[in-house]
């Protein structure tokens, strides 16, 4: 009997994904529970697995775009474990021919409406925009969703500058090496984009001294490791006092819809982590009910989905505000980009010892810059500055955060 392995859903909104990498080969015998692929959309990476025992018989290749639900292989259960030869080689004969139709296919019929995503066909429509209208940077020229939203924001740019990207695309020289974005690289490129066109943003700066914070990781940081089982990093302070800030000035939790500005009673954290793909951004829930053990624990296991390409797409959606430590890499001082529909996002730097002038005197302190990036339609300069100001006083003044764990310890 065949067993068709169709094209994972991955997310709501989700037409196509693309397969990143098959993990068993054309004409393998493969067992039930096994990993037969990897699968890419624009927001994560699942694997696909086999369902049956069978010989595996790939359709589609790696780095081929598939609608969602499409069949990419089958499993043929009537062989036994050591299949012959001979049908992986017929196979093989045939896979070329099927693959060459599949590339061909698209380019003739690109530019009509209806061989378009869903998501592209709605973005056409209420705009009003004629598919042939947009040069299509999808395999065969299809029109992404990238490529839809940009020609609504600015048509003309759009219509006249693809000649001119087709053109720089043909002028590689020796020693130039071509790679395809990955779904996840053109995302992230799409939301920066996107936060920088729609978005009124600004950043602001402040410094914190961090003496108080450093000695009660340097007391506690043993008796916490051992009592939770992981490491009292600076992220749950400053998680926490963000959290708390975040009560305070409500705007900077919100989330712009149109006309309407919607307030959030909870706090959906991001903490942005970056991974051999691309940046990710793992939500933490409600991280202001969160305890500072909770608050480490949830940060590892997300940083360990994230760097395994195990995160979902649940893990990643519904935040209300994010954190970045560019410090992780040395970052003495820059200004994060909103992460869309978020109004607001902290940016961690670089820790170093400073002269600081303490009660007239000069005294060497562990600094660090901050930064709060914020969308000024719905965020004054007034509360994105008081806002910093109140992570400033929380973070020199750590029992104000609660320390629960100096009890527990």
């Amino acid at each position: 009997m065949i067993h068709e392995i169709v094209a994972p859903t991955v997310g709501e909104s989700i037409s196509e994904v693309r397969i990143l990498a098959w993990s068993k080969k054309n004409g393998e015998y493969v067992k039930n529970g096994e990993t037969v692929a990897e699968i890419e959309s624009d927001k994560a990476t699942v694997e696909v697995i086999a369902e049956n025992n069978g010989t595996l018989k790939i359709l589609e290749q790696a780095g081929e775009m598939i609608a969602v639900g499409k069949t990419i292989a089958q499993i043929d259960d009537t062989g036994a474990a050591g299949a012959s030869s001979a049908k992986p080689e017929a196979v093989k004969t045939a896979a070329p021919a099927a693959v060459a139709t599949k590339t061909a296919a698209p380019a003739a019929n690109a530019k009509g409406l209806d061989d378009q995503s869903p998501a592209v066909r709605k973005i056409l429509a209420e705009n009003g925009t004629n598919p042939t209208d947009i040069n299509g940077t999808g395999k065969g020229g299809r029109i992404t969703k990238g490529d839809a939203i940009e020609h609504a924001e600015n048509p003309r740019a759009k219509t006249i500058g693809r000649a001119s990207d087709a053109d720089i695309k043909t002028k590689d020289q020796p020693g130039d090496r071509r790679v395809p974005m990955s779904l996840l690289r053109m995302k992230i490129a799409e939301r920066l984009k996107q936060a920088q066109n729609t978005a009124a943003m600004l950043t602001t700066f402040n410094e914190v001294d961090l003496s108080k914070v450093v000695e009660l990781r340097k007391q506690f940081k043993d008796k916490f490791k051992t009592k939770y089982g992981v490491g009292l990093g600076y992220m749950s302070f400053f998680s926490r006092a963000a959290a708390l800030a975040l009560k305070e000035f409500e705007a900077v939790n919100a989330t712009l819809d149109g006309s309407d500005i919607i307030y959030h009673d909870y706090v959906h954290m991001g903490i942005a982590v970056g991974t051999d793909r691309g940046l990710v951004v793992p939500v933490l829930r409600n991280v202001d009910k969160m305890t500072f053990a909770q608050i480490e624990q949830a940060i590892v296991d997300a940083a360990g989905k994230a760097k395994s390409g195990k995160l979902g797409i649940a893990d990643m959606s519904g935040g209300t505000f994010t954190v970045t430590n560019g410090g992780t890499y040395g970052s003495m001082l820059s200004t994060p980009i909103l992460n869309p529909p978020q109004s607001a996002i902290l940016g961690m730097h670089n820790i170093q010892d400073r002269a600081v002038v303490i009660e007239g005197k000069i005294e060497i302190r562990p600094m660090m810059y901050l930064a709060v990036s914020y969308d000024h339609r719905i965020i004054d300069g007034k509360e994105a500055v008081s806002f910093l100001v109140a992570i400033k006083k929380h973070l020199e003044n750590p029992e104000e955060l609660g320390l629960e764990f100096k009890k527990e310890i």
